[in-house]
């Protein structure tokens, strides 16, 4: 088999971060040109929020690190960092997968001091990037959750999604069950450029249209929204009207943030694509990881009266766009809950 006889007994000193985050062994194929796996065995499944966290959810399992969805803007691209591994290319090429997650969930799952409080996947890394079709982890996490009777949410840009629909119907008869898509870019030839590995607009369109069709609300993430590249009324009507014509019952809308080495990958892809774009974003950032308060006021005025016109507005803690309090609390407790 091209995957056996692959571990990696020789230390050749060029992944010492991945040996304290318990590295069994490292793995390439074929059918993952450019894509380097490193197994590890984690010593825990659930990450537990912050006890002043606003968010619907307590705690949060990622399988994941690094994501071969390859986006631009990843807010999550600093946690590689944490493994001697660079925020660029690397946390595109080189992804860590924890191969007993499931098992560890369950154990966890198990004591008696579980309290089933709300789980959420896809805070940091996507559940359903490439690498699940090969591993397929998230049954048995799917599984493990169902069978403990806690309620669990799922974010995410994967089509792959789809072949556990069936399995998420069934856990939706026990616990309560919430799945939101990511689709942030309606511009077909952009998406590719910002986000080369994830599926089509298209294609995320149909998989919100197949969770719906089962019966779950389907919340979508329109985030990030890109300064002077995705916030025209022309591109937000369009991927609005596309969202609601899917069957969406929400959306949740913000600005795009570049917090740590996010920011220096992003715009240097930017200076390379769009320079004449540079010294707009250093005035609408300046030093920061946010935009300004008045951009942000500008989107939202934007923004609502389309949410409005196509019945995006969900329920009420899916507001048009997201204070900079709610969205710090979002980013930094997914950046934060990475660690093994």
């Amino acid at each position: 088999m091209r995957w056996s006889g692959q571990a990696l007994d020789a230390d050749d000193g060029a992944l010492p971060g991945l040996e304290r985050a318990g590295l069994v062994r490292s793995v390439q194929t074929p059918e993952f040109e450019g894509i380097t796996f490193h197994e590890v065995l984690c010593k825990s499944a659930l990450n537990k929020l912050p006890e002043d966290s606003a968010l619907p959810f307590t705690f949060t399992v990622n399988a994941f690190r690094g994501c071969s969805h390859a986006c631009r803007y990843c807010f999550a691209r600093p946690s590689h960092e944490y493994l001697d591994l660079d925020a660029g290319l690397d946390f595109d090429s080189q992804v860590v997968v924890k191969t007993n997650v499931a098992a560890v969930l369950r154990k966890e799952l198990a004591r008696k001091s579980w309290k089933r409080d709300p789980v959420a996947l896809g805070t940091n890394t996507d559940p359903y990037q490439r690498a699940e079709g090969r591993y397929r982890l998230m049954p048995g996490i799917i599984r493990a959750l169902t069978e403990s009777g806690t309620p669990f949410s799922i974010l995410t840009k994967g089509t792959l999604l789809r072949r556990d629909l069936p399995l998420l119907k069934m856990a939706a008869e026990q616990v309560d069950v919430s799945i939101g898509v990511s689709l942030a870019i309606h511009n077909a030839e952009l998406q590719k450029q910002i986000e080369p590995g994830t599926p089509s607009t298209r294609a995320r369109l149909d998989l919100i249209r197949a969770v719906t069709d089962l019966g779950f609300s389907c919340n979508v993430m329109v985030a990030p929204v890109i300064p002077f590249l995705t916030d025209s009324n022309e591109d937000l009507d369009g991927l609005l009207a596309a969202i609601a014509d899917a069957g969406a019952t929400g959306v949740t809308v913000f600005p795009m943030h570049l917090r740590g080495s996010t920011r220096g990958w992003f715009l240097n892809w930017l200076s390379e694509q769009h320079p004449a774009l540079i010294r707009r974003y250093r005035e609408l950032y300046g030093r920061g990881a946010y935009v300004t308060p008045e951009y942000r006021r500008w989107l939202s005025r934007r923004v609502e009266p389309l949410v409005d016109q196509y019945g995006l507005g969900g329920r009420s803690e899916h507001r048009p766009v997201q204070t900079p309090a709610v969205e710090r609390e979002f980013v930094g407790a997914a950046v934060a809950l990475t660690l093994f």
